[in-house]
């Protein structure tokens, strides 16, 4: 480093540097393990395997591959088969905002210490002091109890209507609208093909990354119609959005003391960016427009790894990068000391700044706080299988590697030896033959001899074919490869359970026993990515989304991909029982019918939200219907059940009696009555005349 160079140098960067040293050099290993597993999936040789002279045959098999690309489509079938994002919102166990709904409001207690008050009641346990009084009958305890209730501190409260009242809490109401909205901005950053990356490199390398949201800026095109003039004009809006993006286990450097993304300190994420690319930096909001064009007037700097060689097949990948700037993104803490060294300027009451660094070369890019509230690091790391007290999880291609080596040795001994036993070997005794003669072999060759016998000089011998050895020791490494993956052969289209795959119902068994074997992954997905991601997504919309105060509330993210495990036919059959048992009217209103209904309409990999109404929708629609059968109101107690009876928590009831009007028919449940309808109270001449 020059001496301008030198002035110029950032004390960020030397900070950041020696982090990202630190970083680096700690995944060396794990470095290794990746290209390990790349070369299986490629199926290439690496160059510490050595082969015998007598080996011909280089072929691999790339039952890898095999495995790796099944357990991607069973993971994307469990997640995404739905078409939605399984991420859901509920309200939370005792939601903030409910008061409204308490229909007994505080009296005016009396004072315990008025003389007024009673210390305690009249009546108690023996020995209490509060014995009955002499000459008591039942109606004066009775009376005097009936007082005591009225002493308490509560009285009577206004009654809800009930026909007005809305049947969801607020928090319910914001869950369902903050749901619509993640879901409308997870599609608008097309998080599925997003998650198809992570989730392809964590079954490869065992290890997937998410990064986001942040806030990115969209362009919307609306038209607006001039009443006056009739013409429609073409309007560009700008909205801001959330957005996501898939990080490359290449190119993310962890804390090296972090075994997780809850106690990693900071991150590094390593950028390839080419001159365009670098150039359109200075258009993001808080980044140095004059660094960067020092650093396009200096000229690329990016340095390559020695494992790209390897992941691009090239011997001199320099040249693929000689175009390239290397820029380094560090998200974590630094001290307040070096912040007030720096003059940066920070608002946190902690020990230390949470903060985002961009470097290239020696100069800052950007650094500013780190603004996510919470405070944050925005990368969500998803493991494929744990890897205990490290950071980087294990792949399928780790986990088979010893048996993919050995089915390797097996298919290239059983076709060299297919080779040699396929053909001659010939023994020549060149004393019987003409001197000078080519001893190469083709059909029609003819050799001069010169004395001996025939079929002496010359002599065919045939070797034995051991193939089949070689090939049953491959089968049986290929049924370890299944176990220790947990990706059986026929998950992917190969049978290997005659007795059982012979009919569909020991098929579906099998298969449903290999759902269940991804059923760990799933689970990995959910605490690491979605819930996460749904937290994220979250916290974004309370924080920045100020223009839809509807959807804020207290509220809880679920992450339902474990919940998608279950066979769906099994489900779907699970369901349908449990609503034939729930029609009893004894246990019709403890059912809640509407989740009831979309349940199933998801188990038949059916959108609910398109086909099921939310229960204020279907009460319109209810009382529509209900005025069109000649009832002008949804609750009548008219031989016509009412739709409204459903969403009510009631399912429709038979009639009370058989044809015959001797009552022999299954009895239903009916209308309940509305408060201020007839047959409300027990009282009501009406009421007793219906019972």
């Amino acid at each position: 480093m020059d001496k301008d160079e030198k002035d110029n140098y950032d004390p960020f960067v030397g900070y950041v540097r020696e982090k990202f040293n630190e970083a680096e050099t700690s995944r060396l290993q794990d470095e290794k393990r990746w290209l390990s597993a790349y070369r299986n999936y490629r199926g290439l040789y690496g160059p510490e395997q050595a082969f015998r002279d007598s080996e011909k045959s280089k072929v691999f098999v790339k039952v890898t591959k095999t495995k790796v690309l099944a357990a991607f489509g069973q993971i994307i079938e469990v997640l995404f088969s739905a078409g939605k994002f399984p991420i859901g919102v509920t309200p939370t166990v005792m939601p903030e905002g409910t008061e409204e709904y308490a229909h007994l409001k505080p009296g005016q207690a009396k004072d315990p210490k008025s003389q007024e008050a009673k210390p305690e009641s009249p009546y108690g346990f023996p020995g209490d002091g509060g014995g009955i009084p002499k000459g008591a009958t039942a109606e004066s305890l009775m009376k005097d109890l009936a007082q005591e209730f009225t002493n308490l501190g509560f009285e009577d409260g206004d009654a809800p209507d009930l026909k007005t009242m809305p049947q969801i809490e607020p928090a319910s109401m914001a869950a369902a609208k903050m749901q619509k909205v993640i879901h409308d901005q997870l599609e608008d950053s097309e998080a599925i093909s997003v998650m198809r990356h992570v989730f392809f490199e964590m079954a490869l390398l065992g290890t997937g990354i998410l990064k986001g949201p942040f806030t990115n800026v969209k362009t919307q095109y609306k038209f607006s119609r001039d009443e006056e003039t009739g013409t429609s004009a073409m309007m560009e809006v700008q909205k801001d959005v959330p957005g996501i993006e898939a990080v490359s286990c290449w190119d993310f450097y962890p804390d090296p003391n972090a075994t997780s993304m809850n106690d990693a300190e900071y991150v590094i994420q390593r950028h390839s960016f080419n001159r365009q690319q670098f150039a359109e930096l200075a258009k993001k909001p808080m980044f140095n427009a004059e660094k960067i064009r020092e650093c396009l007037e200096t000229g690329p700097n990016y340095q390559t790894r020695g494992y790209e060689s390897s992941l691009y097949d090239r011997e001199n990948v320099s040249t693929l990068y000689k175009n390239r700037f290397e820029v380094l993104e560090y998200w974590g803490t630094i001290s307040k000391q070096l912040a007030e060294e720096l003059d940066f300027d920070y608002d946190d009451e902690l020990d230390v700044v949470s903060v985002n660094v961009w470097i290239c070369g020696g100069k800052v890019l950007r650094v500013v706080e780190n603004p996510f509230s919470p405070k944050r690091i925005p990368y969500m790391v998803c493991p494929y299988e744990l890897n205990p007290y490290q950071f980087f999880g294990v792949g399928i291609p780790e986990n088979m590697q010893d048996s993919q080596q050995v089915m390797n040795g097996h298919a290239r001994m059983a076709i060299d030896n297919l080779a040699l036993s396929g053909n001659l070997v010939f023994d020549v005794d060149e004393t019987m033959l003409v001197p000078g003669q080519d001893m190469k072999v083709f059909p029609g060759k003819i050799f001069r001899r010169q004395s001996g016998q025939p079929g002496q000089a010359i002599h065919g011998i045939k070797f034995p074919n051991t193939a089949n050895e070689n090939l049953m020791m491959f089968d049986r490494f290929r049924q370890l490869a299944d176990e220790s993956t947990g990706i059986p052969s026929y998950s992917h289209g190969t049978t290997g359970v005659q007795s059982t795959t012979r009919t569909a119902a020991g098929m579906s068994m099998l298969m449903g026993a290999a759902a269940l074997s991804i059923k760990t992954v799933i689970k990995n997905i959910d605490d690491y990515i979605l819930k996460p991601l749904g937290n994220s997504m979250f916290h974004w919309n309370m924080q920045f989304n100020t223009e839809r105060p509807e959807i804020q509330g207290d509220l809880d993210i679920k992450a339902q991909g474990t919940s998608s495990l279950m066979q769906k036919e099994v489900r779907s059959q699970r369901l349908m029982t449990f609503m034939q048992t729930a029609s009893n009217p004894s246990l019709a209103p403890f059912v809640k019918w509407h989740t009831c209904l979309k349940e199933v309409a998801k188990s038949l990999d059916i959108d609910p939200d398109q086909l099921v109404n939310d229960p204020e929708k279907a009460a319109i629609y209810a009382q529509i219907m209900g005025m069109v059968n000649g009832n002008q109101t949804p609750t009548g107690n008219s031989g016509q059940q009412s739709p409204m009876g459903n969403m009510g928590g009631v399912p429709p009831g038979a009639s009370p009696t058989d044809p015959t009007g001797n009552g022999g028919g299954n009895i239903g449940t009916g209308n309940v009555p509305m408060p201020g309808e007839a047959g409300f109270a027990s009282k009501d001449p009406q009421a007793q005349g219906n019972n």
